[in-house]
Order: C-alpha cells, then sequence, then structure tokens
C-alpha cells in the first residue's frame, strides 16, 4: 500500500500500512488494482489501430469507468467485495478490444488470485511510475480524474451529460501508459482543469431542476418524530428519499454539505425535511450516535464507523462499507427506501445538539440579485475586501487556523465559501455589513464555481480584471474533489492561491516550483502572516529605533 491522496496522509508523506481514513492495506491494493485496469481500458480504447474492428460502444462501459474511479476516492468505499467487483467487470471491458501493437505489458495484467493483488504493492500503484516528475504530475491528473467522475456522476443522474468530459477521462486515464514529456504532462493536468470547469458548470445546470438557490436561515434544532440523516452531497438521492417519507411519520435532516439543500426552492415543499444536523464530516463519530436514527450516506465522507451506529449505516451509489445495508439504483432510476425507512421508525428521536441555525444558499443567482448593494458598499468603503475560503474539512487540530483566521479578519471583510470547510467559521456569528452577510455560503464544494462567477461579475461591474479584484484565495483542501477545484481555479487563471494546511504530498520538487513560478500557489503560515500576504490587511510598520 502506499497512497497520498489526501491531505491527511501519514507524515505528509503517505500511508504505507493502513490508511489515516480507516482503510486497509487490502482495500487500497484493490483500489491500485481497478484504477491501473481503468488505464488499460482507456488506452486500448484510445489506441486501436484505424483498421481495428472496435468493439461496439457501450453507456455502461462508461459508467462503470466514472462509478469506479468515484469509489476510489477517499472516504467512499471501504468495500473490498465491491472492488473486486469493479475489477472483474474493468478486466472484461478491457478485454473486449484487442491488444495494441506495441502496447506495454501492464496492460494485459489479469491477477490469477486475491493474494497477487495484495501482494504487488507498489507493482500496480502510483509507485510504479519510477520517475518523481512524471509520477507527481500523473498523480495530480489522477486526482482531478476521480474529481470529474465525482462531479459528473451527480450530473449524469439528473439528466446532464457531456460525451467531451467522459472522453477526456479515456485520455487522462490513458496516460498513464504513454510516454510525455515533462511539459505535456502539465499541460494535461491543466486540460483536466478546463474540463473540471466544464464539470461544475454541468452539475450547477442539473442542479437547477430544483430551482436556483436562495439565501435561506436553515434550523439547526431537532422534531420529535424519528429521523433518517442524509450525508454527502448528491441531492437526487435526497430528493427521492424526501417523497418515499411523506405521511411515514419519519423526518428527514441533511448533514454536512447536504445543507445546500434548504435553499432550493424544490426541498422547501417537504414539510418532513426538518432542518440541519450536526456539522462538518469529519465530526461524526461524535455526532452520529446522538442522531439516533440512521443514516444515508450518497457519497463521500465515510469514516469508518465504531460499533454504536454500525447497524445504522446505509449507503448508496459508489459508497460501501462492509456489512453495511447498500440500497442500489434500479434499472429505471429508482431506489428503494423501505429498508432504511423501517429501521428509523423503530429508533428515537434525534438528541439535540444545540448548534444552532445556519445561513446558506448564497450562489451566484442570489448574490447577483444584490450585485447593485455590494457594488454601492464597495464604492463607499463598506466592504473593503472579500476573501474566497473554501474546500474541506479534516480532523486535525491544525484546522482550526482557519477559525482563526475568520475570527481575525477585519470587519469590513466579507468571506465566500463553499465546501464543508465553512464548517469551521460559519457559526462565529461574524454579522453583516449593512443587510449583507459576512458569510456568503453558496453550498458544496462543487457551488466554488458560483464563487468565480461572483467574481467575475463583479470584475465586470467594476470594470476591472479579476486579479484586480479586492479578492483573496485562501483555500483548505483534503481530497481529490478538492484537488480537483484547485486544478479549475489554476485553469481559469487564479492566481495567488494559499493553500493549507498542507502541500499535496504528491507533488515533486519541480512540479511545485512549477505553481509557485507559474501561479504563485503558497502555502498558509499564520492567520496575522497570511493577511498580510494576501493584501487584506497592510504589512504593519517598522517599529522605531
Amino acid at each position: 500500500m502506499f497512497c497520498q491522496q489526501c491531505e491527511e496522509t501519514a507524515k505528509n508523506l503517505g500511508c504505507t500500512a493502513a490508511g489515516v481514513c480507516g482503510k486497509t492495506n487490502d482495500t487500497a491494493c484493490y483500489q491500485d488494482a481497478v484504477n491501473f485496469v481503468l488505464s488499460g481500458i482507456a488506452y486500448r480504447k484510445i489506441h486501436q489501430p484505424k483498421e481495428a474492428k472496435l468493439p461496439p460502444e457501450k453507456p455502461e462501459r462508461d459508467r462503470l469507468v466514472i462509478e469506479a474511479l468515484f469509489a476510489t476516492l477517499t472516504n467512499v468505499n471501504f468495500d473490498e467485495s465491491r472492488f473486486a467487483a469493479y475489477l472483474d467487470a474493468a478486466i472484461a471491458f478491457r478485454d473486449a478490444y484487442r491488444p495494441v501493437p506495441g502496447e506495454p505489458p501492464a496492460c494485459s495484467w489479469i491477477p490469477q488470485s486475491r493474494e497477487e493483488i495484495v501482494t504487488l504493492g507498489g507493482g500496480i500503484g502510483l509507485r510504479s511510475i519510477e520517475d518523481d516528475n512524471e509520477r507527481s504530475l500523473f498523480s495530480l491528473l489522477l486526482f482531478g480524474l476521480k474529481g470529474i467522475a465525482a462531479y459528473y456522476s451527480h450530473a449524469e443522474v439528473l439528466g446532464m451529460t457531456d460525451p467531451a468530459v467522459v472522453n477526456f477521462i479515456y485520455k487522462g486515464l490513458a496516460s498513464r501508459f504513454e510516454k510525455h514529456s515533462f511539459g505535456e504532462r502539465a499541460a494535461l493536468v491543466m486540460e483536466c482543469g478546463k474540463v473540471g470547469a466544464t464539470v461544475l458548470a454541468l452539475l450547477e445546470s442539473a442542479n437547477k431542476r430544483y430551482g436556483p438557490t436562495e439565501i435561506t436561515t436553515v434550523s439547526g434544532r431537532v422534531g420529535t418524530n424519528p429521523g433518517i440523516l442524509v450525508t454527502g452531497h448528491d441531492l437526487r438521492d435526497l430528493f427521492l428519499l424526501l417523497r418515499q417519507t411523506r405521511g411515514t411519520g419519519v423526518d428527514v435532516y441533511t448533514h454536512g454539505e447536504m445543507l445546500i439543500a434548504h435553499a432550493h426552492p424544490c426541498f422547501k415543499k417537504f414539510p418532513h425535511l426538518i432542518g440541519n444536523y450536526g456539522t462538518s464530516w469529519a465530526n461524526q463519530k461524535k455526532e452520529f450516535p446522538k442522531f439516533n436514527g440512521p443514516i444515508l450516506f450518497t457519497t463521500n465522507c465515510l469514516v469508518p464507523p465504531p460499533p454504536e451506529y454500525r447497524d445504522r449505516i446505509f449507503t448508496t451509489g459508489s459508497v460501501g462499507f462492509p456489512n453495511a445495508v447498500h440500497i442500489p439504483e434500479k434499472p429505471d432510476g429508482s431506489k428503494d427506501f423501505s429498508r432504511i425507512i423501517a429501521c428509523a421508525k423503530k429508533c428515537g428521536p434525534p438528541s439535540d445538539l444545540q448548534c444552532g441555525d445556519l445561513v446558506t444558499g448564497a450562489g451566484h443567482d442570489a448574490v447577483l440579485a444584490f450585485a447593485p448593494k455590494i457594488l454601492d458598499l464597495v464604492k463607499r468603503g463598506k466592504i473593503r475586501h472579500f476573501v474566497v475560503m473554501a474546500g474541506c474539512d479534516g480532523r486535525h487540530k491544525e484546522r482550526e487556523y482557519y477559525t482563526e483566521f475568520a475570527k481575525a479578519l477585519p470587519n469590513d471583510v466579507v468571506i465566500l465559501t463553499a465546501g464543508c470547510a465553512k464548517y469551521r467559521y460559519n457559526r462565529l456569528g461574524l454579522g453583516d455589513i449593512e443587510g449583507i452577510p459576512r458569510v456568503l455560503d453558496a453550498g458544496q464544494c462543487n457551488d466554488s464555481y458560483s464563487l468565480v462567477v461572483i467574481a467575475q461579475e463583479l470584475a465586470k461591474a467594476l470594470h476591472v480584471e479579476v486579479e484586480n479584484l479586492p479578492l483573496s484565495f485562501n483555500i483548505a483542501w483534503y481530497e481529490q474533489k478538492a484537488i480537483l477545484v484547485l486544478l479549475v481555479l489554476l485553469a481559469l487563471g487564479i492566481k495567488n492561491i494559499m493553500i493549507g494546511p498542507n502541500l499535496p504530498a504528491c507533488l515533486s520538487p519541480d512540479v511545485l516550483n512549477m505553481l509557485v513560478k507559474k501561479f504563485d500557489v503558497q502555502l498558509i503560515s499564520t492567520p496575522a502572516e497570511d493577511m498580510v500576504s494576501l493584501g487584506i490587511i497592510p504589512p504593519p510598520s517598522p517599529s522605531c529605533q
């Protein structure tokens, strides 16, 4: 095992015996094997000779590639049996293509046993790429592809597709077995960012079926009925569950990044959608036992549950955990939630965590409706600066940096946020500026796209370039969707981005140097120093001698 795809990877070098996330060595090896064979599918698909008779295009092959990639993202799937099934299906799809003349022998790899998969180690993982820069750039690309797969899957179930996105996924995967220069691989990484922007826009359009978000206050209180807690990111799963729980006496609550659902008009029509329970994914072991009812995981982030509530875990989509009840999608796209509803009816109501209410729904449609007022506040000096504090939360103590940074911001600075990083500061009571909340929460990590649109429209209204706006980026990252969002920002030409708490462990010195020189990417230090570096406050005056 060697895994360095998340921010918490051991010693910021790589997990080798077991994942900090709770992933076992064996599961990690199965994930490596799946990724390895997916690259084999892509290589053969792209490099078939023109005269070759190709197997018919199959939507189920594309769906497998996207779902399996999503499943290997951090904190999504811990079920080795599911990966064994992905692996068997992937090998069958790969071998439907004839071997390509001169292809690397690895393209034909078929494991002879489970033992071979879990003992190959670096032979099929990223460490099998010997050149540091090549491994670093392909790692960034692969992590970005996982983010694309995650967001694309959410759009696809809502009927929004784009063949160009799927084709790029194959192009990126195939590059593992191709020879490319440093510059060519770097260009692929940047292309991943451009395709990522397309995917984020696609998903935003897909989510419009629930109505554009409205700035909304969401209750943190609980009701007296038993409940189901929905976590993850998939709005369609929540919608299907709400329809099936109407009139059952079972309430529904959102958790984590599902908070944004309350801001869509469609979800406001369900009176049994009570509110948001708890905080970010990082606190689930402390908070989930107190919910008392079942928890539905629609995507990441799943922390391996202790026995205390393990029998109340349900999964769907790409998510998996050994012995958890999995709710599959039927051929017609529907899902049967009767088992989780029956479980809920046997449980008591949630215990109140006394978390308080939250404000969300500040996507670009909602914020730009207030654009004249915001521009007036900017021109009058009431709003002096904007800082984008989007991204992920995590479990390490060093994440307290983001709380301290938000607390220390001057009162004329507005935070634009998206993702679960907001739980570090969205209950600080930072107030408003003449009615404009100082924390404008656009929603999920994919809604970071909304923040870019807001920046672009503000720049247009103020007749300046985005880089000349009073705007800074201080991004917290944890896993591969955040890596993709970073690549999207870079591809859109955003510079001087500050990220933390650590830089991605996969960055080789040369790749890091490229990001610093070309985009001025920098690592966080202390809140006081970083506010100066980002131009939010002036540097201290030199002391008199």
